[in-house]
This record gives C-alpha cells, structure tokens and sequence, in this order.
C-alpha cells in the first residue's frame, strides 16, 4: 500500500509532517539511495535514510505515545537540517525515545515547545485551519501604546508573505511589554508584525499552547503532560483536522 514519504516518516515518528518536507527539500531523505522529492509515495519494503540514518520499522515494537513540555533556550533551533548551523532541540535534549517538536519557535525565540512521537496530535495542534491558541510574551524597544496595541490587534498586512494576519487578542503587561494570542503560525509572524509597526523585538517567549502552560519550568528543562493535561487537551483537539487544507479538497 502506497504512502505519502512525509506521512509515512511522521508516523514512523522521525518527524512531523512539515519538517518531513522541510528535510526532503533539503535533499536529506533518501528512497533506495536515491534523493525523495515532494510529494513522493512509499511501498512497504523500500529502503528509507533520513538524515544519514536509516528508518527501521519495527512491527513487533508500537512505541509509547509520549508529549513533553519543553522550555527551550534562546539559541537552540527547532529544525533538525544544518541550514542555522546550531543546536537543534532534539540533539539537546537528548531524550531516550525519537520524539520531534510540535511546530517551531525560532532561534531567537524561547519558552514553551511540545515534543512527541504522535505525527496527528503534531498536525491537529498546528493546522492554522484548527484555529488553536498561542500565547506569548514579548519585550519591545518602545513603549506600548493603545495606538500599537490596537494596530496588532486588528491585523496587518506583512508584505514580505503577502498575507494580513488573523485578528487577535493583546495586551499591556509592562511599559515595554505586551501578550498577545495567536491562532496562526506564520513565520517570524510576531516579529514581523512588530517591525510594520516601528519597533523591534527584545525578548519573546511563548507561554502557552492551547492549554498546556509554561509556568515554572526552568530554562532547557522538561516535563511529561500530566494526565489531566492530556485529557483536557484530546477533548479540545476532538473536531480537529489533521489535514491541511489543501489536502482536504483533494480527497
């Protein structure tokens, strides 16, 4: 039965979905030692390398669902390519079992990540289509107005991805620093939105997803998710998609 490679690496729980494409794009996936392209399939049988290491499938073997929060440091990537020429999360982890980051934060960026071996809970937190809640804290070289608060708020147009983004929720915590949830994950998309209206981000460290909470958890430390947490989090990924949208017209 054919499989889509990014599907498939996911479910073997190398990576999500995206950093899958991420990888193949980058040339870093092999099929019967030739390179993967986008959109390739597999067959049971076939020889797959990823990042220089063979995927095994053990079918005697169903590894344990595992979700951990993660408070990741400033400096430390999310992608496991060479493109940022730094330590990713998952060498500096150094977790026992294969698990991989439930969307990114940038390098610059810290706080809050969730790491897993479970490829749809990945893609059923991340779809922007899911609408699910992100919050984060950032520093700011200006003070915070209302005028600013109200611009971040009621969308705005990032030339450099052509998009506007999604209204949200903002406020003012101190003279220089704001929250803000978000329901999308465009790139740098904080950052980006900071610069169109005249500053430049400081500091900027998610503290939530959904309702998973940073809290207390000190930096490049991690915890599993609590019983309750996973319950409480399953029920509000309940009418969630794990398919994008594109993928889900072409059904």
């Amino acid at each position: 039965m054919e499989e889509r490679l990014n599907k498939w690496l996911s479910r073997m729980g190398v990576c999500s979905r995206r950093e899958a494409d991420r990888l193949i794009e980058a040339g870093k996936v092999l099929v019967d030692n030739r390179p993967a392209s986008m959109g390739q399939k597999v067959t049971p049988g076939q020889k797959v390398v990823c990042n220089g290491k063979m995927v095994r499938v053990d079918k005697s073997h169903k590894p344990r669902p595992v979700l951990l929060a993660v408070n990741k440091p400033r400096g430390i990537v999310c992608t496991t390519t060479d493109k940022d020429r730094a330590e990713n999360i998952v060498d500096f982890l150094g977790y026992p079992e294969r698990i991989y980051p439930v969307g990114r934060l940038d390098k610059d960026s810290e706080g809050l990540l969730l790491m897993t071996n479970q490829g749809d809970l990945v893609n059923k937190i991340m779809r922007s289509g899911n609408a699910h809640e992100k919050e984060y804290i950032v520093t700011i070289d200006k003070p915070v107005t209302e005028h600013f608060l109200e611009q971040m708020a009621g969308g705005i147009r990032l030339p450099e991805l052509d998009q506007v983004t999604r209204p949200c929720k903002v406020k003012k915590v101190e003279r220089n620093t704001f929250s803000i949830i978000l329901t999308q994950g465009l790139n740098r998309q904080i950052r980006r939105m900071c610069e169109v209206c005249g500053c430049q981000v400081r500091r900027l460290v998610r503290v939530r997803i959904m309702n998973i909470r940073l809290g207390n958890l000190r930096t490049g430390a991690y915890r599993q998710i609590t019983k309750e947490e996973y319950e409480e989090l399953t029920g509000l990924l309940k009418d969630s998609s794990s398919l994008s949208i594109k993928e889900r017209k072409n059904r």
